[in-house]
This record gives C-alpha cells, sequence and structure tokens, in this order.
C-alpha cells in the first residue's frame, strides 16, 4: 500500500503581510522616536481588532473584546537603537551620543539619517583611511570610541549643518534596510524588535481571518522604550492590569564564532522560537506553551537566563500584583547590527506557536503558583 502524502504546512505569511513586513523594517522607530514606526504599524492592524489606542510616550495597543474584564497581553517593543547628534564643530562635524545600546565599533564608514527639523539628511560614519589614522606617541592604529566618532553630512561649517535643519537632540538612524539572502534568511536594521511587531499583529490577523472568538480581552501591545530599560511596557502594564502576558522577543543564535555557549547556551536560527527559564518566567504558563508545542508539531529551542530576561517580561511579570508571564523569542544572527539575521521558518512558528498557545487559554486557566 502506497504511503499517504504529508500534509503542506499551511503558509502564514501572506504576499501582502510580506509587504507590510518590508515595509515596517525599512521604516525608521529610534528610542523615544517610535511615531513613524507607530503609525505604520497601527494601521495594518486596525482592520483586525475591535478598538485602539496610544499611551502618552507612544505605546500602541489594539484590543481584542475590550468588554471582557479578564485580560491577555501578547506584546512586543518597537523601538531601534539610534544616536543623538550632541555637538557640531566649526568644520561642520557631527559629534554624537548613544540612545540606547548601539554598538560604536561597527559604526565607522556606515550610512546613516540624521532626522532633523526638515526631515531625513543623509550622512555618513567618517573613519580615516588604514595607513593614515595613527593617534599615539607609539603609532597605535585609533580604535572606534563614541568620543572619536563623527558624522559628515556634505557641510563644511557649522552653518551650513543648522540651514539643513540638524540640531543638538536630532536623532541618528542607520540607512540599511531590508534584503533577503539564501535559503529562507532575512537581513535588516532593527528585527529586533519591529519583527516582534510584525509576529503579533500577524497573530491578530489570524485570529479574525479564521473567525476565533476568544474568551477574554486580548491587548496586542507594541511597546515603545524597551531598548532603554523597558520603560515602555513599564507602563502599559500598570494601565492594562493584564491577568496574563506573552512576550515575544529576539534572542541570540549563538552558533556563530565569538560567542560562547557555555554561557550562551545554544540557540539556531532556523529551528523553531526559543523559550526560556527564568525567574520572571511562570512556570505553569511556561508549560501550556510547552504543551501546545508538541501537540502542534512546532519546533522550539531552550535558554535558561539568570535573574533577569532582560526583555519587557520583566516588565509585565513584576507589575501590579505580579502577572504570569511568559518570553517566546525568536533566534536572531549579528543583534544590534545593521545585519541582523533571521530565519523565515522561525518567524511563522513563532506566530503558530503565540497564536495556537492563545487558543487553549481561558478566564479559568489554572496558573496558581501552588
Amino acid at each position: 500500500m502506497a504511503k499517504a502524502a504529508k500534509p503542506k504546512k499551511t503558509k502564514i505569511i501572506t504576499e501582502k503581510s510580506f509587504a507590510f513586513f518590508k515595509n515596517y523594517i525599512n521604516n525608521a522607530s529610534p528610542v523615544g522616536f517610535e511615531t513613524w514606526g507607530q503609525k505604520l504599524w497601527l494601521e495594518y492592524i486596525k482592520p483586525y481588532a475591535d478598538t485602539h489606542y496610544v499611551d502618552p510616550y507612544g505605546t500602541a495597543v489594539a484590543v481584542i473584546n475590550p468588554e471582557h474584564e479578564f485580560k491577555v497581553v501578547i506584546e512586543a517593543h518597537a523601538d531601534e537603537i539610534s544616536w543623538f547628534v550632541n555637538y557640531v564643530t566649526a568644520e561642520g562635524l557631527i559629534y554624537l551620543k548613544r540612545n540606547g545600546g548601539v554598538d560604536h565599533q561597527t559604526a565607522p564608514a556606515s550610512r546613516v539619517l540624521i532626522h532633523g527639523k526638515k526631515g531625513p539628511v543623509k550622512a555618513v560614519f567618517g573613519w580615516p583611511a588604514i595607513h593614515t589614522r595613527y593617534a599615539t606617541p607609539d603609532q597605535k592604529e585609533a580604535q572606534p570610541r563614541t568620543d572619536n566618532l563623527w558624522l559628515d553630512c556634505g557641510a563644511r561649517n557649522r552653518k551650513e549643518v543648522e540651514e539643513l535643519g540638524i540640531h543638538v537632540g536630532a536623532v541618528v538612524t542607520y540607512q540599511d534596510g531590508f534584503d533577503e539572502l539564501a535559503n529562507g534568511n532575512y537581513v535588516g536594521r532593527a528585527f529586533d524588535n519591529r519583527v516582534g511587531g510584525f509576529m503579533i499583529a500577524e497573530v491578530a490577523r489570524l485570529l479574525k481571518e479564521n473567525k476565533k472568538k476568544l474568551p477574554f480581552g486580548l491587548y496586542v501591545v507594541n511597546a515603545v522604550q524597551e531598548e532603554i530599560g523597558l520603560r515602555g511596557a513599564e507602563m502599559i502594564a500598570r494601565r492594562i492590569k493584564p491577568n496574563i502576558a506573552i512576550v515575544t522577543d529576539v534572542t541570540h543564535d549563538t552558533t556563530t564564532p565569538l560567542i560562547n555557549k557555555n554561557i550562551e547556551g545554544e540557540v539556531h536560527c532556523g529551528k523553531g522560537p526559543s523559550l526560556a527559564y527564568a525567574p520572571a518566567v511562570h512556570n505553569k504558563l511556561l508549560g501550556i506553551v510547552e504543551k501546545v508545542a508538541a501537540d502542534k508539531k512546532i519546533p522550539v529551542q531552550w535558554r535558561a537566563l539568570s535573574r533577569s530576561t532582560g526583555t519587557d517580561t520583566d516588565s509585565f511579570a513584576y507589575s501590579n500584583d505580579g502577572c504570569p508571564s511568559v518570553l517566546i523569542s525568536i533566534p536572531l544572527r549579528y543583534m544590534h547590527t545593521t545585519v541582523e539575521m533571521l530565519h523565515h521558518d522561525d518567524i511563522e512558528n513563532t506566530i503558530s506557536l503565540m497564536y495556537e498557545t492563545l487558543l487553549t487559554l481561558t478566564p479559568k486557566t489554572n496558573l496558581s503558583y501552588l
């Protein structure tokens, strides 16, 4: 007897949603200036929600079933690392301060956009040729530091810089955008964590298109200011007062050189979302997610995180009277660079895991500690 054919895996990401994903990744959303990205996100998710709102600092929330008292959050953060204009020299060169955990070692020779009062201005991180950059009497080669990196926008004095609308406090983002590599890999700036914003929006879309009725209020939260201390999540958790929170963020693919697996564990791009054990992660809720993954044959990987998760999970878990929270992460290579890399299958599997988990939850789900 011939073997039955294996059922084809349902494709989750549609042509329309993929177009939104690329546009969303290419749009700037720096810490404290997330407005541009939040407008795009809300425009996409509105058809799949009953209502929405934006808090005073810019966290965007789409709500399904707002009439329910029992509240479940699915959350990602919207902001990306960036720079601030800090000082302009008489010669028109621009010095910077960090805005979030941006890596100065990857900056030299990069192209950027300075978001000034007259709109974006193109500029580059200037860096001398290798045979000219000697900075000390013993001829040691100069290394990039935050205090010796500068931007060159083509201006030759401070007045020309100011005429372009550039000012102290203007935010600076990298220019690099979305691209596709071989074997289902994507590369882009700020997948950390706009991929999360995309995935939670896709969960809302699937619920709407599949006509699923949830027995609770679902709050789809795209939070601001995670990169400087989980601030957006801290504010919105106090406002919503959720009963359960499912947070998604990126985690490190640890299979590349220069990462110590003895410390970071083993996580691979393309092998599924990563679940974590950590004090902020609620054990019973984690068990539910793990069972869903097993029942639905969604591949997952594991990490152990000491003390804090370093994600918005911490803000939700310890908010109000305590909120059972779980972290579902997507593996990412080259975090906090302009060439962050992730895999298509991990995106779809992370969306599936959040979606299927929501379908198992009810207000009567037992999450008591004992």
